[in-house]
């Protein structure tokens, strides 16, 4: 039997109890809803309830933009398409969102709802995110238009030339001028945060001695990619002034290939994080404070496109880093586009056409070759837009990769630790294992679950914390 308006629990009906078991229809401004919607409560007599979707439709009305019945009853998340819904928004116009209390607005949601959302599907609080938001926005603009760099500024909703200037730097690294100047150039400079720890970039980026499509020595980095005109090299070395990135590859590179590459830069020097907030906090707690100590001002170095990190996911499972290493190298050299005395990974087209059988001729198990293959198939057919991943809801991007055959929560986690994802713990590693277990001071390795519970208090801040915890291993070695 239906329940007569406002006969329910009010508290629970917000938390969500009565989902599912009946929808409240608002004949005034005809649409339906959840029970738990959070908009504004109409008057009785202007309330029906139905028992089904598809009853409340029939009656002429059309779903809440707010709650989204429609997404729950299709077995969709409404809290990833609140989340994107916003997103949509601001990137359309930053500039008419003053701040967070403007996002809490905008989805009808309380500013302490809103800080779980941002928490949960962006990794950061929501003043933060509109910060990096608008920061993105001037970067099209500067380079794509001949705008005042100021005018960029204010129309992406920065208040001032000043704050511009100093949120853009703490973004990209660059000045506005500096970036602008991207357009056709062949070196360009980022400016490195104060404390900037090198070894462990330098160390990472020399994993695979016998790479092929990057190698590290000394203060350098080399790594070779494709670009929309064509295969490149990237040069990046530490100087005294910062980090020096210079592009090889014999032609002048556009402004969408330059962006592509100063984003592949900040990726793999762990710039396109911030480390200040996570340090500060459990630099303050007991337990970890003697190893933020230690290791204050350390990064976590991304794999540059997010196709190369969803490969390297997958090869990597089970396996030790020097096998997994050279079974990297098989597809390389076999799908990859020569430039110079280096390979570019190859595309997942190319990687698609090897095809399972050739694999399992080059020691890939078959299980492995097929998941390679399926992975490859899927983001070369469009069916997972893989390099588009990071820029939408974390909880979302998890749900896409482990519906995939063969990618379970260490492998998509992962690949999100390593593809820019700020709040990612790769549950299942036995490294973090190893280290949470001395960390902890226990006798036994935690199993899975502990190891899940231990992260959490490292949120939203789990990527970088299992950095910390992998280097703390091998600075006690």
């Amino acid at each position: 039997m239906l329940p007569k308006p406002y006969t329910w629990d009010r508290e629970a009906a917000r938390a969500g109890k009565y989902n599912g078991k009946f929808i409240i229809g608002v004949l005034t401004t005809g649409i339906y809803c959840l029970p738990c919607c959070p908009a504004r409560q109409p008057k009785p007599e202007n309330v029906r309830i139905f028992a089904t979707e598809d009853d409340a439709k029939a009656a002429g009305l059309r779903a809440c933009k707010r709650c989204r019945p429609d997404l729950f009853y299709k077995g969709e998340d409404e809290n990833i398409a609140l989340f994107e819904g916003l997103q949509g928004r601001v990137r359309t116009a930053p500039q008419d969102f003053a701040d967070a209390s403007a996002l809490a607005k905008a989805c009808g949601v309380s500013q302490t709802k809103l800080g779980d959302l941002f928490r949960e599907h962006a990794h950061l609080a929501p003043a933060t995110w509109l910060r990096r938001e608008r920061v993105r926005a001037t970067t099209a603009r500067l380079l794509g238009t001949n705008e005042k760099v100021v005018d960029i500024g204010y129309g992406a909703g920065f208040e001032s030339e000043s704050v511009f200037h100093r949120q853009f730097l703490a973004h990209v690294r660059m000045t506005p001028g500096a970036y602008r100047a991207l357009n056709g150039a062949s070196v360009f400079l980022l400016q490195l945060p104060h404390g900037y720890r090198t070894a462990e970039v330098l160390g990472y980026h020399a994993r695979d001695p016998e790479g092929l499509c990057e190698r590290s020595e000394g203060n350098r980095i080399w790594k070779a990619l494709q670009t929309t005109d064509g295969p490149v090299v990237l040069e990046i070395s530490f100087e005294s002034e910062g980090a020096w990135c210079r592009i090889h590859g014999g032609r002048k590179l556009g402004r969408e290939s330059m962006a592509f590459l100063h984003g592949v830069a900040l990726k793999m020097l762990g710039l396109n994080n911030e480390v200040s907030l996570f340090e500060t906090r459990m630099g303050r707690a007991p337990r970890t404070a003697p190893m933020i100590a230690r290791q204050r001002g350390l990064r976590l170095p991304c794999i540059p496109t997010n196709f190369d990190g969803l490969c390297w996911a997958i090869i990597g499972q089970q396996i030790n880093v020097k096998f997994a290493g050279s079974l990297r190298r098989e597809i390389i050299g076999m799908a990859g586009e020569k430039v110079g005395d280096m390979i570019a990974h190859p595309t997942a087209e190319r990687v698609a056409d090897i095809g399972a059988a050739a694999l399992t001729k080059r020691r890939y198990s078959r299980s492995k070759a097929e998941y390679l293959m399926g992975a490859a198939e899927a983001v070369a057919e469009g069916k997972l837009d893989v390099e588009g991943l990071p820029e939408g809801s974390a909880v979302a991007a998890e749900k896409k990769l482990t519906a995939l055959r063969g990618i379970g929560t260490w492998t998509a986690r992962y690949y999100m630790l390593r593809g820019g994802f700020a709040d990612a713990a790769p549950v299942g590693d036995s490294a973090l294992a190893t280290a949470l277990q001395k960390l902890h001071g226990r006798e036994e390795r935690p199993e899975h679950d502990e190891v899940h519970k231990m992260m959490l208090d490292f949120a939203p801040h789990r990527s970088l914390a299992t950095m910390h915890l992998w280097t703390s291993l091998k600075a006690a070695a």
